[in-house]
């Protein structure tokens, strides 16, 4: 007796993943909050106050938004707050959630310090903290799904963070680009650039790896991205200098960021159908079957 293909009685094989819009927008803000934090400090430290400032109210909108989009996936906030009952090392999605509150305290103090002017020190020590927790918080999303059992996402886990982080930088430097004047708004444009480069080489480094596989990436989704991520990070290093221009890119590459978690995290689904529909699993009165064949085989001989 042998079961439907790619099930177990009728169970698929892999467990489709039932994330909704809300989770690729939580990894999007995640991601912005995270790298323009690292952007803030790296600025303060340089002497660019008006850049620190572009990065850190961008840090904050972005930050401000994770809570309410986990929420609603989540269904209820007490399911949130159960997440931060026990700090899970070797889960993704524990660590990720005390990241997240962390980093939510710490830009909020260091936002709320530098537009008040009030408790400056302790705004000071709170970009410091910001920016240790913003490279965590800007690729733990990669590495959560690269943390399941979906080929597509576990096939691809040397290049998910690489993509999250590439795609996160590049968001940042292009928000603080639109938030600051263009004479402030050099490292932002650069970094913009950088992201958008990084973003798109782990792409196609990931295309290569998973080969038949990347197919679960293609689509609409996947293509706005690279479209938009490529053309808002040429414009943004030709004419950036210029902030109609550095906006118009900016613009370009935070739509091709969002796009690409989008294209991700719809890969997920397209994964777990695929292989329930291509693999197959025999019921146990089969596989004891074929042992005991084995077993009398070998005694036998």
């Amino acid at each position: 007796m042998s079961t439907a293909p790619g099930g177990y009685y009728g169970r698929p094989v892999l467990k489709e993943p039932v994330w909704r819009p809300e989770v690729a927008l939580y990894f999007f803000f995640g991601g912005l909050a995270g790298m323009s934090a690292v952007l803030a400090f790296a600025a303060r430290v340089t002497g660019r106050d008006r850049l620190a400032r572009g990065a850190l109210l961008g840090a904050f909108a972005g930050v401000i938004a994770c809570p309410p989009l986990l929420v609603l996936d989540l269904g209820r906030p007490e399911r949130f707050l159960n997440m931060l009952r026990v700090l899970k090392p070797t889960s993704p999605m524990s660590i990720g959630s005390w990241i997240l509150v962390a980093s939510g305290a710490t830009i909020s103090t260091a936002a709320a310090s530098e537009v008040t002017g009030i408790a400056r020190p302790l705004g000071r020590a709170a970009e410091v903290l910001a920016a240790l927790l913003g490279l965590p918080l800007s690729v733990y999303a990669g590495v959560l799904l690269a943390d399941t059992s979906i080929p597509a996402w576990h096939e691809a886990r040397r290049h998910l963070p690489f993509l999250f982080g590439g795609s996160a930088a590049a968001s940042a430097g292009a928000a603080a680009a639109i938030l600051t004047p263009a004479a402030a708004a050099g490292p932002a444009r650069r970094l913009a650039v950088l992201g958008c480069v990084i973003e798109l080489l782990a792409a196609r480094a990931q295309e290569r790896r998973l080969g038949a596989d990347a197919r679960h990436y293609h689509g609409k989704l996947d293509r706005a991205a690279k479209l938009l991520t490529a053309s808002g990070g040429l414009l943004m290093a030709l004419g950036g200098r210029r902030r109609p221009i550095a906006a118009t890119a900016g613009a370009a590459i935070l739509g091709g960021s969002l796009c690409e978690r989008f294209a991700v995290l719809a890969a997920g689904p397209r994964s777990a159908r695929a292989t329930a529909a291509g693999g197959t699993v025999r019921a146990p009165e089969e596989a004891a079957k074929t042992i005991r064949g084995r077993i009398d085989g070998l005694r036998r001989h």
